[in-house]
């Protein structure tokens, strides 16, 4: 009897076994949770509102942009990268006379405005107002890159105050005895020159030229480092022109 029970047992056993399989191999598996969604690499920061910045970078042949439209097309390019690419952007730069054609002023390529930067400051009202030194909001503060950060001033460690312009304090074009405008933004070597404004206002003296955002001295030459050596970075001040 007790061997009966023992292999009936083992029987029962063996069935549980073979029941419990059945069903675990009926059972589907879990499904893993889904990963969640790959974070869209973040962009540049947008301002489609700016219509006035200083340029974040400077060409790689120092004053040498390809000429006044190539300027502008820098310009344009940075604009776009911040969102603010739908109007039409304009180096703030002039142009000398030369062989026979006439020069350009930098005041009359740039609009009417008003003209605000990356945090929405009103930086002047309109060309009047650009150009005079008491109205003028250009400085440490407003003078902002297209990717809203501030251009380090001469209070840096690396200076960047000097901004290319090739134009005198009223906004017009040097005369054309010297070289003011690395020959009309073609130039990147040791030879020419070109004017340069402080973005800071601020200089070695207490005088209007070292307070200028336009007009403050002329660069040593041409090439990117002699650019840096005077304190810049071969920037440019773009300025929407619509």
């Amino acid at each position: 009897m007790q061997r009966h029970i023992r292999t009936t047992g083992i029987a029962l056993a063996i069935g549980l076994c073979a029941l419990a399989g059945s069903l675990q191999a009926q059972t589907p598996p879990a499904t893993p949770p889904a990963a969640p969604p790959a974070a869209a690499p973040a962009g540049p920061p947008q301002f489609p509102n700016m219509t006035f910045f200083i340029s974040s970078v400077g060409s790689p042949f120092g004053a040498d942009f390809g000429g006044i439209e190539g300027a502008d097309r820098h310009c344009q390019m940075l604009a776009t990268r911040a969102g603010a690419g739908g109007k039409t952007w304009r180096a703030y730069l002039s142009v000398q006379a030369v062989g026979g054609k006439p020069a350009i002023n930098a005041r009359d390529r740039i609009g009417k405005g008003p003209w605000v930067n990356s945090a929405g400051v009103q930086i002047a009202a309109n060309v009047d107002e650009l150009h005079t030194p008491a109205l003028n909001k250009i400085n440490t503060e407003t003078g902002r890159a297209e990717n809203g950060r501030m251009i380090p001033s001469r209070l840096f460690v690396v200076n960047q105050h000097d901004i290319l312009t090739g134009t005198l304090a009223d906004g017009t074009a040097p005369p054309p005895d010297k070289d003011m405008t690395c020959g009309n933004w073609t130039k990147g070597g040791n030879d020419g020159s070109a004017m340069v404004g402080h973005h800071d206002r601020m200089g070695l003296r207490d005088d209007e030229p070292s307070k200028s955002w336009n007009a403050s001295h002329p660069s040593r030459a041409c090439n990117a480092a002699s650019l840096v050596a005077t304190g810049g970075a071969g920037l440019i001040y773009c300025f929407a022109a619509n």
